[in-house]
């Protein structure tokens, strides 16, 4: 009682901060742990690479492949037999006395009382033990089971997939703040010194206060649109840190690939992009073991209808001094059947019908939405190839707007004003340019994860780092020529 009310008593114990800071900091050394250090400027691939190798969100993906994985081992030990040893002992603080009574006359024996046990024994027992039914159930759970890992590793390619397009997205953004923030602050610098002299010329009386002010409002529209750019691109860096789990302080130095935009996606038929998103797409190939496993419960339904037919054999002993055998074997089988179960045989044939016709619907409901998006992220893959063509083209324009101003103001023949104008125009062109660029990178992994590709890559941590690197450079150019290993061939 006083242990049952102790446990009833028992009162919420939030954590210390203490507690909260030893955990914290416990965390971020085991998500660095193994982490190879950032020694050269990062390339794409690498970037992609250690994403792959290093990135917490894949971790936890491959830790549920293999929490499935365990659970399949031991769903198949489920379907062996049961071999239950059992030892006890018993004490009594009086004799086990028994009274007798006669069978013919039903009068109480004239025999004196009798003992038939001791007060104290110990028991032994080995029992082995086979069910038809339970080792049914089990069988299709454990395939149901076997199929449950084939859709986490299906969720595993869905998030690399994913991951693989965050990355590439987050590396050009990086790309370009890399690339354009001393042009910024360059022409943010210049902006400043025109607004100083326009206030200057102002206060001196060299130029009228109306011209003055319609000078300075066009100066700070500049500024404020250069500052703008500066913000946008200020998280970049962090983000994909955070992506391939670097140091989130840490200055990070990319290196634009040469290789930037291959349009030779362009040139694959529809038709061979349907046969490979049926072939390969993860959302679509997680349906089809779904629906296995919606049969699979129809099945296990099906055996509870039959009777149940058990065997058991027994070895036992005991020290009980009054037994004439203390160690005996006993043998049996037994058949069961549940008569009311009949009655809810056709309501539960019923609901597992209805759970494979879902299953099914679900199927043929997922093949149509990967293929709309399929047929989206081939159109979203021409579209954005053509922004980044035109932006690429008024990129190069404002840029030689921009040195022929700059060559003018040099000569004394160009306002100041207008050289921040033009380079804040030349800017804000090249920042397009990259964010097309990138928005063509997202729109060509998009199309790439619908159709099911990936790079030929193990399951394993334990890849080094070179490796996996070199892994997907080949995937990358593979890629950019319309080739891809397809999933189905990847371990």
């Amino acid at each position: 009682m006083l242990a049952l009310s102790g446990c009833a008593s028992t009162k919420p114990d939030p954590l210390t901060a203490s507690e909260l800071a030893t955990v914290s900091a416990a965390d971020r050394q085991r998500a660095q742990q193994d982490v190879e250090p950032l020694s050269n400027a990062l390339t794409l691939q690498e970037a992609i690479a250690r994403a792959i190798k290093y990135n917490l969100g894949r971790r936890t993906r491959l830790m549920e492949e293999a929490l499935a994985q365990g659970q399949l081992d031991v769903g198949n030990y489920e379907m062996l037999p049961k071999l239950v040893a059992s030892a006890g002992y018993r004490d009594r603080n009086k004799d086990l006395i028994t009274r007798s009574t006669d069978s013919v006359t039903g009068q109480p024996s004239l025999a004196h009382p009798y003992i038939s046990s001791d007060r104290t024994a110990t028991t032994t027992n080995l029992a082995f033990t086979w069910s038809l039914l339970d080792f049914g159930q089990s069988y299709y759970a454990s395939r149901q089971n076997a199929d449950r890992v084939l859709i986490a590793a299906e969720h595993r390619r869905k998030a690399l997939h994913n991951l693989i397009q965050d990355v590439e997205t987050a590396f050009w953004r990086a790309a370009s703040a890399q690339k354009l923030r001393g042009e910024v602050k360059t022409t943010i610098a210049a902006a400043e010194d025109a607004l100083r002299d326009s206030r200057k010329s102002e206060s001196e009386g060299l130029r009228s206060p109306l011209d003055a002010l319609r000078y300075q409002r066009q100066v700070l529209e500049n500024l404020r649109l250069l500052e703008s750019i500066e913000q946008e691109l200020s998280s970049a860096r962090i983000e994909l840190a955070s992506l391939i789990n670097a140091p989130l302080g840490r200055d990070i130095t990319v290196v634009e690939p040469a290789d930037t935009v291959s349009d030779a996606w362009q040139n694959v038929s529809v038709d061979k992009m349907e046969e490979l998103v049926i072939a390969n797409n993860a959302e679509l190939r997680e349906s089809f073991y779904n629906a296995r496993i919606a049969r699979m419960e129809t099945r296990r339904a099906l055996l509870k209808l039959f009777p149940g037919l058990s065997f058991n054999y027994s070895v036992n002993g005991s020290d009980d001094s009054y037994l004439i055998h203390q160690h005996w074997t006993e043998a049996g089988a037994q058949l069961s059947f549940n008569l009311l179960g009949v009655l809810s045989a056709p309501a539960q044939m019923r609901l597992a019908d209805a759970g494979v016709a879902v299953a099914d619907q679900r199927r043929m409901m997922t093949q149509m939405i990967v293929l709309t998006q399929m047929h989206l992220a081939h159109l979203q893959y021409h579209n954005a190839l053509k922004q980044f063509e035109r932006a690429d083209s008024i990129w190069k324009v404002d840029r030689d707007i921009a040195t022929q101003v700059a060559n003018r103001e040099s000569a004394k023949t160009q306002s100041k004003l207008d050289l921040v104008a033009n380079e804040t125009a030349a800017i804000l062109s090249e920042l397009r340019r990259y964010q097309a660029l990138s928005q063509f990178q997202a729109a060509a992994s998009r199309l790439q994860a619908t159709l099911g590709l990936e790079p030929a890559i193990a399951a394993d941590r334990n890849v080094p780092l070179p490796e996996l690197t070199q892994t997907i450079e080949t995937a990358l150019r593979q890629w950019n020529t319309g080739q891809l290993q397809p999933a189905a061939t990847v371990k």
